[in-house]
């Protein structure tokens, strides 16, 4: 059931290699840490690792595969996913934003769960990280080493748990500088937009992609 130690330290550093790669889930932490802090940025990690998780448990069962080999399925989750990041950068930049005021201060906080939940939705919407799992982890899958599935979800924690330990880096370095500009008068209005503008950037992104169905 377990790729065999060679393989897995090979698929670890493949892993770990494509992780620090600044990606539109980077994009969306970073944003998230800017504006909200260290503990938004690791928050919303959390939950784009989950969203991860789920799609790694897709994979193994085969319903990623059903995913990719329908359009109609493809299309819908795309475009519900692109609607949700579009809806997302709406809202902050038409917000009437109490945190824009002198005293530097960030905006006011929310929730843990909120932000959890959001990553969640955010990275299960994206069928691309679905193509992602189905394109990359069987490369790695060794048909003497058991069942394929078993294999499939090893590698895709693996793959989680390096890329929740990146993102968290990106969040913290991200939260870090966004707490040093806070103080500059300009910086809260800046953000608002500067945020926004990511979240409808990554969701028109998403909504344009040529990408399709590999099936």
């Amino acid at each position: 059931m377990l790729p065999d130690g060679q393989t897995l330290a090979l698929f670890a550093l493949a892993a770990i290699a494509l992780a620090a790669v600044p990606g539109p889930a980077v994009l969306y932490i970073v944003a998230q840490s800017v504006g909200g802090g260290r503990a938004a940025g690791l928050f919303s990690a959390l939950g784009v690792a989950t969203g991860g998780a789920v799609h790694v448990a897709a994979a193994a069962i085969g319903l990623s595969s059903l995913l990719v080999s329908s359009a109609l399925a493809f299309e819908i989750v795309k475009y519900a996913g692109a609607a949700y990041l579009v809806f997302l950068g709406l809202r902050r930049l038409l917000a009437r934003n109490e945190s824009e005021r002198v005293d530097g201060a960030a905006r006011p906080a929310r929730s843990p769960w909120s932000l959890y939940r959001q990553g969640v939705v955010v990275n299960v919407l994206n069928p691309k990280t679905a193509i992602f799992f189905l394109a990359f982890i069987p490369q790695f899958v060794d048909p003497r080493g058991g069942a394929a599935p078993g294999q499939i979800a090893v590698l895709g924690l693996v793959f989680v748990a390096v890329a929740l330990a990146s993102d968290s880096a990106y969040a913290l370095a991200a939260g870090t500088a966004g707490g040093l500009l806070r103080g500059s008068r300009g910086y809260p209005q800046a953000e608002r937009w500067v945020s926004g503008g990511v979240f409808v950037g990554l969701g028109l992104a998403t909504a344009f992609s040529g990408a399709r169905r590999t099936g």
